[in-house]
């Protein structure tokens, strides 16, 4: 199947993909796997495990602690859900004591703590087991009644798993399965400390797996300090980028993105798009032009209420609106299948965000397409990416609002802001808003047929 991604005249008109699916060889049944998981699986869709589940599943239901690395879209949430829920009904027992949980999921954010919930809800449907999830931005009385009774699984925010222990609503006494799940953006938002401390409070005797994107020196600290003689399985290369996303680079000035992004969305081939914005406010006015132009758009970041932002995340999973514009809160939270573009408005400043955000496209088995807008300001940021992902992003140099001046900068012109853009994690704070100059000077050229470029004519 292929791909294409034509504009009006003036604008740039084709790209082409050609998809590529990967067969694995085993299927869920050789796993072992109780009945009532594997009826549900069925019922989804799925019969043959990712590679991330098919290595990570069997030491799992042996007792082994895990130590998993893999890019996002691989079915991380599946490859500790399933073994867990498997020994969940495999021991039995009576229903968890009150104010307690036998297995603890943390997630670094809302959005992620939310979808990780609906995976162990579908998965677990036919086996009678009480799960709940909890995270701040919502009032926290419902979540003390639903915790008070006891859960079988709990997925949690440190923030959040915190109030609730801190006010006497929840202990961690009864923990016999202690996941952590997207480790490296834990750490990066700064939740290190909370981690540590929920650790120290689930009882010796437990199973541990540690889940992350990229394994930077303080995610293997961490490791070494919760981990017992870990299995490690690694399914892709540190700090590489999914091999079904078509990657390009878009040259432009800062003034002309808007224009840009508007000519691309022409395209009717852009069915579900994601594009990321640096900052919150940014993300609001293009949001907005998108609308003017015609374009169902939704939109989230921290500024926006849970209930707006599930709500958007919703609209946008059944295809109510073609296109949802964030900010890396939504980097790690959001697993919609169908997301054919991700689109960086803005580069990102952290070269791992870069990874995380483009791994929103091309899950399961489908190719996606990531396209990045790049001024001169953000020509160091594109260095930094590419020299993280070990390759150089191939180039699209012949559309209407191509910058020289950004494509010849060495990256030593630099924006003065290098904030975040808002915080996923109920309340507590990852970064401010960044700013930024006008970059590029060009002016654009006549329109033309975009043309694949494999190589950067200019460093």
């Amino acid at each position: 199947m292929n791909r294409q991604l034509a504009c009006d005249a003036g604008e740039p008109e084709a790209i082409v993909l050609h998809n590529k699916k990967k067969k694995y060889m085993t299927k869920f049944t050789d796993l072992n796997l109780a009945q009532p998981i594997l009826r549900a699986i069925e019922e989804e869709g799925y019969d043959s495990p990712t590679p991330i589940q098919e290595r990570a599943i069997p030491p799992m239901l042996d007792g082994r602690d895990i130590m998993g690395i893999a890019q996002t879209g691989t079915g991380k949430t599946a490859a500790f859900s399933l073994p867990i829920l498997h020994l969940l009904a495999k021991t039995g027992g009576d229903s968890p004591p009150k104010r307690s949980t036998r297995t603890l999921i943390l997630a670094p954010t809302r959005e992620l703590a939310g979808q990780i919930y609906t995976c162990i809800k579908t998965y677990s449907k036919h086996m009678g087991l009480r799960s709940a999830v909890v995270y701040g931005g919502v009032s926290i009385r419902g979540q003390i009644s639903t915790v008070s009774r006891g859960v079988d699984v709990l997925v949690a925010t440190p923030g959040r798993l915190l109030d609730l222990i801190n006010q006497k609503c929840m202990h961690l006494n009864g923990v016999e399965f202690f996941v952590l799940d997207e480790a490296d953006r834990m750490l990066d938002m700064g939740f290190s400390p909370d981690v540590k401390r929920i650790a120290a409070m689930v009882p010796k005797q437990h199973q541990t797996a540690m889940f992350s994107a990229t394994m930077a020196k303080t995610v293997q600290g961490l490791a070494e300090s919760l981990l017992n003689d870990p299995v490690r399985v690694e399914v892709a290369p540190v700090a590489t980028t999914i091999e079904k996303v078509d990657q390009r680079i878009l040259f432009v000035q800062k003034s002309d993105k808007r224009a840009l992004l508007g000519g691309l969305m022409k395209d009717k081939n852009i069915e579900r798009a994601l594009i990321f914005t640096r900052t919150k406010h940014g993300a609001d006015r293009v949001a907005r032009h998108l609308v003017q132009k015609g374009v169902t758009t939704g939109v989230i970041h921290g500024n926006k209420s849970q209930n707006a932002r599930e709500r958007t995340i919703k609209e946008f999973g059944s295809g109510r609106v073609r296109v949802m514009v964030a900010t890396d809160i939504a980097a790690r939270g959001i697993d919609i299948d169908g997301v054919t573009h991700v689109i960086n408005f803005d580069l990102p400043n952290e070269p791992d965000s870069y990874v995380h955000r483009i791994g929103r496209t091309g899950r399961a088995g489908a190719v996606g397409t990531a396209i990045s807008f790049c001024d001169v300001e953000e020509k160091a940021y594109l260095i930094d990416i590419e020299k993280n992902i070990r390759q150089s992003v191939p180039v699209f140099d012949d559309h209407p609002f191509h910058c020289e001046i950004a494509a010849n900068d060495p990256g030593t012109t630099k924006k003065k802001g290098r904030g975040g853009g808002g915080n996923g994690n109920g309340g507590r704070p990852s970064g401010n808003g960044g700013g930024g100059n006008k970059g590029g000077a060009n002016r654009p050229r006549k329109p033309q047929q975009w043309k694949r470029k494999n190589s950067r004519k200019a460093a």
